[in-house]
């Protein structure tokens, strides 16, 4: 295990520690203990720069007999660093004397951050005052995570607080279970859709951005293939949507610890389009909710047809059922995601399974994006890849720029399901190496640069051309192309998976009904 794997374990096991001794759930203490990572990251990266201003100006100044100018606010964000008033000082908050009223004391500092940095209005949590309704207990629940996060030394990088960051994104959506998936996706899924769709240079637009981890990523891919002084929001702009604002907060407090900025709007983005997005972006990167339905099970209407016809975003025509509902947001979020691309963009997206198959309305929106070119490569991801889920899903991958060249009318399929590492019995994920691995069979298959020719490799991937596509009724489902052998599934894995299979069968056997339905129909008005 490494020093940074041994910290991460020792600051969640204090956060844990904070529940057990409590009568606290997962959610409750999330966004109070994100903040406070945040303030000590704020802080560590606050003195670093003061300490290299003061430097600068006793280098400057000395013998010259000038009055040195008072140090503003100004100095700070023009290197990139968020101000900190002395209040707002982890120090400070760490030297209160004791009675005093510690969680009011937090506060104060989050709205002297949020005054100070006006990007973070509106951002930061301020209610630590609230863990408890004995104002002694609270302070004592507060003294204890100050402590924990008071062992992230000084000298950190900012990379390694990301990391610490992301490290308690992925535990909180854990232990929420399927909830928490609505926010983090696990990071190895993600660091695969950037390596594919290469998001060098240009807009990046997210628009079920979550916690924010496809642009946190992004960002990444931009340092690891650019000059090291290279400014990565000189190269990327951030565009995301999210319909939560507990969601967005966590997210502007992600990008915030990793050095970013961007534009994220609270919008229901089924029904609105803050950034006129279509045509708009180079890139999109997204994991929207899966299976959506437009009438819930208690009859009530989530997604509603009238309010989205006619939207630009849905060109190729809304999924809609016999009665008139939406039957699957899935092919929404398709379009929205194609829509949105200009005319060399790349999508990369997670999607349902189910997806691939999907008939009626739903697959005559598939055909549309097959025959127009668009889909470009698709990936069958194993199970267990995700905190929450058993249930495998694929990778879809779309392309605008591969017009004209000898991809325009093909398809690159993978097998990625044998490929993983086990974390324990209920949970994979991918290597760097892995990740890798997959990811150059799709530059191969692009004929990148310093790549070795493309070939197929049985069980492994295949590239079909659009002419068999259609021949397999448009099915982009993988296993009907190259061979799926699908990992065991482990006894801890087994009451779950049924669970899933059980709600996968339920939905295809009501898809089959609508159909019979719309079938007997036909034939009444024939005969």
């Amino acid at each position: 295990m490494t020093n940074r794997q041994q910290l991460h374990e020792k600051l969640w096991a204090a956060a844990e520690q904070l529940r057990a001794n409590g009568s606290f759930k997962l959610n409750e203490i999330s966004e109070p203990i994100l903040g406070l990572i945040f303030l000590k990251f704020a802080d560590v990266r606050f003195k670093r720069e003061q300490a290299g201003i003061l430097a600068e100006r006793e280098s400057c100044y000395k013998g010259s007999g000038r009055r040195q100018a008072p140090i503003t606010p100004e100095h700070y964000k023009s290197r990139g660093v968020l101000y900190l008033p002395e209040e707002a000082s982890y120090s400070y908050l760490m030297n209160l004397k004791e009675g005093e009223n510690i969680g009011r004391a937090i506060n104060n500092a989050m709205k002297l951050i949020e005054a100070t940095n006006t990007d973070l209005a509106g951002v930061l949590p301020q209610d630590y005052t609230s863990l408890s309704k004995k104002s002694d207990e609270n302070n004592r629940i507060l003294i204890n995570l100050l402590k924990n996060f008071n062992q992230i030394p000084d000298d950190i990088e900012g990379d390694a607080f990301g990391g610490i960051y992301e490290y308690f994104l992925g535990e909180f959506a854990r232990g929420e279970g399927a909830k928490g998936g609505e926010f983090f996706t696990p990071q190895s899924i993600v660091k695969l859709l950037v390596e594919v769709i290469e998001p060098y240079h240009g807009k990046i637009y997210d628009p079920a951005c979550g916690s924010g981890g496809m642009f946190v990523q992004s960002a990444n891919f931009v340092k690891a293939h650019t000059n090291y002084n290279t400014k990565v929001m000189n190269e990327v702009a951030i565009y995301g949507q999210e319909k939560g604002s507990s969601n967005i907060r966590t997210a502007k407090m992600n990008l915030a610890i990793h050095g970013l900025s961007g534009n994220i709007s609270e919008v229901n983005t089924y029904y609105e389009d803050p950034f006129k997005s279509v045509g708009k972006f180079d890139y999109v990167l997204a994991n929207p909710p899966f299976n959506v339905k437009g009438v819930d099970k208690n009859k009530q209407t989530v997604i509603d047809p009238d309010r989205i016809k006619g939207d630009p975003r849905y060109h190729l025509g809304l999924p809609i059922t016999g009665k008139g509902e939406i039957s699957n947001a899935n092919y929404l979020w398709m379009q929205i995601f194609a829509s949105a691309l200009n005319d060399e963009g790349r999508a990369g997206f997670v999607m349902a399974n189910s997806a691939t198959d999907a008939g009626n309305s739903e697959k005559k929106i598939r055909e549309r994006l097959i025959e127009d070119g668009l889909v470009d490569v698709i990936i069958s991801v194993g199970t267990n890849m995700f905190l929450n889920a058993t249930l495998s899903c694929t990778l879809w991958f779309f392309d605008k720029g591969k017009k004209g060249t000898d991809r325009e009318k093909k398809v690159l399929f993978i097998n990625a399901q044998d490929i993983f590492t086990e974390i324990d019995r209920a949970h994979s994920t991918w290597t760097d190496e892995q990740i890798q691995e997959i990811a150059s069979i799709v530059r191969q298959y692009r004929g990148e640069k310093d790549e070795k020719k493309y070939k197929d490799i049985k069980g492994r991937c295949m590239v079909v051309t659009l002419d068999k596509i259609k021949a397999e009724d448009y099915s982009l489902n993988p296993g009907r192309y190259i061979e799926i052998i699908e990992k065991k599934i482990s006894d801890v894995d087994f009451e779950s998976r049924i669970r899933e299979l059980t709600d996968e069968f339920s939905e295809l056997t009501a898809n089959a009904h609508e159909l019979e339905k719309k079938i007997k129909e036909d034939w009444k008005m024939i005969l």
